[in-house]
């Protein structure tokens, strides 16, 4: 598997003062599906275990870690027969054998099944896109739900997936084990949204994590998305003082063709590591997370926000006018 580093952070452009935290190393697996479950959960335990050999704390996967990608064709009417449990379903149990065996904490995605919560009952035959983070003791430190889900051709999460609740729906997760690091954990589509890396960096996250699964465009094949992906997601990071950690598949599946490309950035809009787009990698960076500030200082896009004129954010999605009002 190949193995890509960035184990010297690059300068901060608009450093005043230390602070003496000491960087985080990070890794990332990006990874393609394989038919046979041996052979995939081997490709990914082998690509954690090269990132804790080089000094990773933390390890990150890509969307529906140990899943084929089921958005493809429409879920029909029972698409939650292929989730599975929260706690004790395999993606959970995977991902704590393997932050046991190599001492690192794992971050995965999973299906959930969830048909009930907090006196609610589903009926929507759904359940939920997950991402989850995983210690060596075993203990589930985080979990965060998708909150936006595509319509679009060979990406038909809205007949598997229900979006997340609007009950703490941008949770910042606290990582002591990673010496109080401040972390989000939104999923994939979550990535366009700018409001999404706004909230997040409005409730102090630091890093912010996409597991992914995106490729090709099966009504549009010569249309290559990646250059405008990843764009995007740079520059919600440079817009937010956040970095961006995002793990994306490769390989074909189903009308998909994903194109990897993993890449970790810095909130000045570095790329500090990046994968191939049809190869199997893994990433480990160090994060000077001093920069957040030292940039956020220099541009305080937090502190001369405009709240009161952004009321029309908040209304209602108005479907008549898909491209907004004329």
């Amino acid at each position: 598997m190949l193995t890509i580093t960035a184990l010297t952070p690059p300068e901060s452009l608009s450093r005043t003062r230390e602070t003496g935290r000491t960087p985080l190393r990070v890794g990332l697996v990006q990874h393609r599906w394989h038919e046979n479950e041996q052979d995939l959960r081997a490709e990914l335990d082998e690509g954690i275990a090269a990132a804790a050999k080089l000094g990773a704390r933390v390890v990150f996967l890509p969307e529906l870690t140990l899943s084929r990608y089921p958005a493809f064709v429409e879920g029909g009417d029972n698409p939650g027969r292929q989730a599975e449990d929260l706690l004790s379903g395999p993606t959970f149990t995977f991902a704590a054998k393997a932050a046991a065996e190599h001492g690192v904490l794992v971050h995965a995605s999973l299906y959930e099944r969830n048909d009930s919560e907090n006196g609610v009952q589903y009926e929507d035959g759904l359940g939920f896109n997950t991402a989850i983070l995983v210690a060596p003791s075993g203990e589930l430190l985080a979990h965060t739900r998708k909150l936006h889900i595509p319509v679009t051709a060979g990406y038909y999460e809205d007949t598997y997936f229900r979006g997340g609740p609007a009950d703490n729906p941008y949770p910042v997760h606290t990582a002591e084990a990673l010496g109080g690091v401040k972390l989000g954990l939104p999923t994939c589509w979550d990535e366009w949204f700018p409001e999404v890396a706004r909230a997040y960096s409005l409730g102090g996250a630091e890093i912010l994590v996409y597991p992914t699964a995106i490729g090709s465009e099966p009504d549009h094949p010569q249309f290559d998305t990646q250059p405008l992906w990843q764009q995007v997601i740079v520059g919600n990071g440079i817009a937010n003082g956040t970095f961006m950690v995002v793990p994306n598949r490769h390989g074909g599946e189903g009308l998909i063709t994903f194109y990897g490309s993993s890449f970790i950035s810095d909130p000045y809009g570095r790329i500090l590591a990046q994968a191939p787009r049809d190869e199997s990698a893994v990433l480990v960076a160090d994060l000077d997370l001093q920069q957040r500030e030292d940039w956020l200082a220099l541009f305080p896009f937090l502190a001369t926000r405009r709240p009161d004129t952004y009321g029309a954010l908040t209304e209602p999605v108005d479907h008549a006018s898909p491209f907004g009002r004329a």
